[in-house]
């Protein structure tokens, strides 16, 4: 793994309300504001899900595009647009999600159950989303909540091959209810088999898990994705007052690590962008 640290910033994510959580970034003014403050801090790529004018998940292409736009004018940093949308998003229309030309997209490998829910992922979308995403020079960051998703990687690319740039690049998502736990025995588990063509990964964990994944993650040479996606507390009982108060944290700890925050034009290599 490379010595430099890439932090994404999750800032939004489809499950808060605004109303809960107002310090949530919900419109493009804030989107924008939040990319700006989270690339100044140290991060390098921001994992968006679009919010409506009622602050509700949306898969509006107008409202991707708008988002899309508005992050690209405040920042440098790496797109990438979230496949997921909600739980209650029809298939069709998340693959109309790289419409919004982003530069890269999620593409999770499995379905999982999410909470009381289901977050839906057919193996025939998984394939027609990656299929596409290729097609359309879009680099995908695959997903994986339970080690049958890491399993379903590696049957994916015997499939269809590695992108174009050469790279593949994984995201863990743990601690979800119904995924793998947010540990390091599950995070060591799941880098131990992946697929030989990966050429990184990073570890996300949720709520209270947030800490110990992202330390296990360092100890490993992964790298780490934060934000208010996935934690909205700071310190036990303390919430979060912005997206970059998380990606600082991140940089104070790969600091600890004698890990340095990777720049955007890192990312872009790192994902085989050009």
């Amino acid at each position: 793994m490379s010595d430099a640290l890439l932090i994404t910033v999750a800032p939004t994510g489809a499950e808060t309300a605004k109303a809960d959580c107002p310090q949530l970034p919900t419109t493009p003014e804030e989107i924008a504001r939040t990319a700006a403050e989270c690339e100044a801090a140290g991060a390098a790529m921001i994992h968006i899900h679009v919010r409506d004018t009622s602050h509700q998940p949306t898969l509006d292409q107008a409202l991707l595009r708008e988002w899309v736009a508005a992050v690209r004018e405040s920042s440098s940093l790496v797109v990438q647009l979230s496949t997921g949308g909600s739980v209650h998003d029809p298939l069709e229309e998340r693959l109309k999600v790289l419409d919004a030309e982003p530069d890269s997209c999620s593409l999770t490998m499995g379905t999982t159950n999410f909470g009381d829910d289901v977050f839906l992922n057919p193996w025939p979308f998984v394939k027609d989303l990656y299929q596409l995403a290729l097609s359309r020079g879009v680099a995908p960051e695959f997903e994986l909540f339970d080690l049958g998703q890491v399993h379903a990687l590696d049957r994916l690319l015997r499939e269809y091959g590695i992108p174009d740039g050469g790279k593949v690049h994984v995201d863990f998502v743990m601690g979800v209810p119904g995924g793998m736990p947010g540990t390091a025995p599950a995070l060591v588990a799941g880098v131990t088999a992946l697929p030989p063509e990966v050429t990184s990964w990073s570890a996300t964990g949720i709520g209270r898990s947030t800490l110990s994944v992202a330390m296990a993650s360092l100890s490993m040479g992964g790298h780490l994705r934060v934000g208010m996606e996935d934690v909205l507390t700071i310190s036990r009982g303390v919430p979060v007052e912005s997206n970059a108060q998380l990606v600082e944290r991140a940089v104070d700890l790969g600091r600890i690590a004698q890990r340095e925050p990777m720049t955007p034009a890192g990312c872009r290599e790192l994902l085989g962008l050009g």
